[in-house]
């Protein structure tokens, strides 16, 4: 169901629909890996009663990322300790307030990869986030929960974060529409961090014109002059069948242009590296004051994650400096020439729980931590493989309101 499609629905109609999805389309185990909290029926038609209309998202229910505040709701981002040292708000987050202004009527609360820190949709704490359409497979992460009640046709939006791929990814495995904004605006400040150089807020939705709705609801755009120009980069580590499927999807919209080509792979030899020791920093200095007393409820590869800064050497960290000053240059020669660069945004299709190795997690990285590294806004864009699995394209922009985002979206709407 599309925003208009919910929109048609009473508000008694419509409580009654989003849980009747819950538990028909999600099975327990799936419901406790995805959901950590969910309106009661009865409210949840209070709210659409109440809901604001008149606008293109009155009457659109939504779920949020559980990294977000929510007056008097407990926030756990994952976790199972976060409310033991961080006390409840009391107040909505600014995304949610202005989610609220424009009639939208938020659902509740979806579980992540804890603390958003990780790609792959695991979770030992409350279930590893499953594949809704393919059972065997995750969704991806740190968003997974998000894009679960998106890809399960639960709700049509769902809020996450994006720090280093972590609503592209999701999107990409799940075939969905997934958008990324910036370092440090106002929808991602109130938002418990990972890395605050590189957090970002986004959302999911299943279908391109639900998405260009809510991104001139929630950031507004600008008509375009004339018509964008782009460059689909071919980064090597891709499996064939997406390598296949991304230039043929790339193809429709973007050049391939071998200057551009080869200075943006020459400029990122480093960035996973530069990703990691940025992101391992920023990560401990949050964690820092309850670290070392909670360390055994912490999922264990995330805490060898946050314990990767004791081992970081200045070295690193300068050569860090060094790749991330290259990779933004290389950001703004790009932009010189063209409107919009197109990555692939997955090397290959949703993920089994073996194939959720050290080895996978840097091959997605090296695709998406450029955009993060860059701190540019990205749309992911779904993309079909003959198996039925999916991956995507991120199209990355030089700004969130970029008129090359309604225009991409419009060449992607009837597919």
């Amino acid at each position: 169901m599309t925003f208009r499609d919910w929109q048609q629905l009473s508000p008694a109609g419509a409580a009654r629909e989003l849980h009747q999805r819950v538990r028909t389309r999600l099975t327990a185990d799936q419901q406790r890996a995805v959901l950590a909290a969910l309106g009661a029926e009865s409210g949840l038609a209070e709210h659409f009663s109440a809901a604001l209309g008149g606008t293109p998202l009155s009457g659109v229910p939504y779920f949020l990322k559980d990294l977000f505040p929510v007056a008097g709701q407990p926030m756990f981002a994952g976790s199972t300790f976060l409310p033991e040292v961080r006390p409840a708000a009391t107040q909505d987050s600014a995304l949610v307030q202005k989610l609220s202004a424009t009639g939208a009527v938020f659902a509740g609360r979806t579980h992540l990869q804890e603390f958003a820190y990780g790609i792959t949709g695991e979770n030992p704490h409350y279930g590893d986030c499953a594949h809704p359409r393919f059972p065997g497979h995750l969704t991806g992460g740190s968003s997974s929960g998000s894009a679960a009640v998106v890809a399960a046709g639960i709700v049509p939006l769902a809020i996450g974060t994006d720090t280093g791929g972590s609503v592209r990814l999701p999107a990409a495995f799940c075939g969905l529409f997934g958008f990324r904004l910036t370092p440090r605006d106002p929808f991602i400040a109130d938002a418990f961090p990972l890395a605050p150089s590189y957090d970002t807020a986004g959302w999911f939705t299943a279908t391109a014109g639900d998405m260009a709705t809510a991104i001139n609801c929630l950031i507004g755009s600008t008509p375009a002059p004339r018509e964008p120009r782009g460059c689909y980069v071919e980064l090597p580590g891709l499996d064939a069948e997406v390598a296949l499927a991304c230039g043929q999807a790339a193809d429709h919209f973007a050049v391939r242009e071998t200057a551009t080509s080869t200075a943006v792979r020459a400029a990122l030899r480093d960035s996973v590296d530069t990703y990691n020791t940025v992101v391992a920093d920023e990560a401990w200095a949050v964690h820092r004051p309850w670290a070392e007393r909670f360390k055994d409820r912490y999922d264990p590869a995330v805490w060898q994650r946050l314990n990767r800064v004791h081992s970081t050497t200045e070295k690193q960290r300068e050569s860090a400096r060094q790749s991330t000053d290259a990779i933004r240059r290389m950001w703004s020669d790009c932009f010189r020439d063209f409107d919009f660069v197109v990555l692939p945004a997955s090397p290959f299709a949703a993920l089994t729980k073996a194939g959720c190795t050290p080895e996978n997690r840097l091959r997605i990285l090296a695709l998406t931590a450029p955009a993060s590294i860059g701190g540019y806004p990205v749309l992911t864009i779904p993309v079909a493989l003959p198996s039925g699995l999916s991956t995507g394209l991120q199209v990355v922009v030089r700004s969130p309101d970029s008129p090359v985002i309604a225009w991409v979206l419009k060449q992607f709407s009837g597919r």
